[in-house]
C-alpha cells in the first residue's frame, strides 16, 4: 500500500473503528458540552469508554478540551474546525444508518 493510501485510509479509521466517535461528534454539533451531558447523549457508553473516545478525538484534532478552574471544576468539549468539517458528513451517515437499520440487520 502506498504512503498516500495508508494516510488516506487512516483518517476514517479513527472515526469508524470507535463506534462512539461519530456519536460524540454529533452530540457536540450543537456546541460545547460537558462530560455529563455527553455521557447522557449516546446511551450505553461507560465513563471509561467516553473518556477514551474524547481523548482520542482530542489527540487527532477533532475536539478541544477546555478546563474551567472554577469551583466546582468543570471541563467542556467542543469541536475544532476539523471536527466541524467532519460533523456534517457523519450526520448524513447516521441518518442513512437510521433509515436502513432494519435492512442492514437482515442482510
Amino acid at each position: 500500500m502506498s504512503a498516500y493510501a495508508a494516510r488516506f485510509l487512516s483518517v476514517p479509521a479513527v472515526l469508524k473503528t470507535h463506534k462512539w466517535s461519530a456519536l460524540a461528534i454529533g452530540a457536540m454539533e450543537e456546541g460545547p458540552q460537558r462530560f455529563g451531558a455527553l455521557q447522557r447523549r449516546p446511551e450505553g457508553v461507560s465513563p471509561k469508554v467516553l473518556t477514551s473516545t474524547l481523548r482520542r478525538l482530542e489527540e487527532k484534532g477533532f475536539v478541544d478540551r477546555t478546563v474551567y478552574p472554577a469551583v466546582p471544576l468543570h471541563v467542556e468539549y467542543s469541536l475544532t474546525d476539523l471536527g466541524r468539517s467532519v460533523a456534517q458528513p457523519l450526520a448524513h451517515l447516521r441518518l442513512w444508518v437510521e433509515n436502513h437499520v432494519d435492512e442492514i440487520a437482515q442482510a
